[in-house]
């Protein structure tokens, strides 16, 4: 075996592939929401950091013939991913065109965000990167979530959780941690959950 299991495929990557989805991420956004059941049936969905398409594919073929996806990321999607209910927007989340272009899509019953930093390997800058995101993401979710809506956002361990978990029970009536069995033993990523936007 390897010294890094991010060499060769895993388990999860291997299901991902055999299911049509770009990414074994998938498979922790379908933990969360069998956990949490954040994904309602016809609802409108804003997906933060989409790239390469997984949640968003994820979402399509879960949402029933109502439901709308927005995606937004600096990389376009794998070419697999695309839908008739699916919008695409290019571009930097913290541009202001881009988030009205976005807003223009809501108000969404669901935002979820699994983007991460580009990794230096530096553990302080990653975590650093990892909370600008945080917060950005968590600013989508205050403005463009329907009361009553559900946010997940990704988040690398040790960036201060806790300080966002806080905030998050300003917002949503439940706010918790949640690490899915699908993610890489040695990752230090982890998700922060709000439940029913106030």
């Amino acid at each position: 075996m390897p010294s890094n299991s991010y060499e060769k495929p895993d388990f999860w990557s291997r299901k991902a592939f055999s299911e049509g989805y770009p990414a074994r991420s998938v498979y922790k956004l379908q933990e969360i929401d069998q956990k949490f059941a954040m994904i309602k049936k016809n609802s409108n969905v804003l997906d933060l950091g989409a790239a390469p398409g997984s949640w968003t594919t994820f979402l399509l073929r879960n949402l029933g013939e109502g439901g709308k996806v927005t995606s937004c990321d600096l990389n376009p999607l794998s070419k697999s991913v695309k839908g008739e209910n699916l919008t695409f927007i290019q571009g930097d989340l913290n541009d202001n065109e881009i988030r009205a272009s976005i807003k223009a899509n809501g108000p969404f019953d669901l935002v979820v965000c699994d983007a991460a930093p580009k990794t230096t390997g530096n553990r302080i800058v990653d975590t650093a990167s990892s909370q600008q995101l945080v917060e950005m993401a968590i600013y989508y979710a205050q403005t463009m979530l329907v009361p009553g809506g559900n946010f997940v956002v990704k988040i690398f361990q040790n960036g201060d959780q806790q300080m966002f978990l806080k905030k998050m029970r300003e917002i949503f009536n439940q706010a918790k941690g949640f690490k899915p069995e699908a993610c890489r033993a040695e990752s230090f990523e982890t998700y922060l959950v709000g439940i029913c936007k106030k």
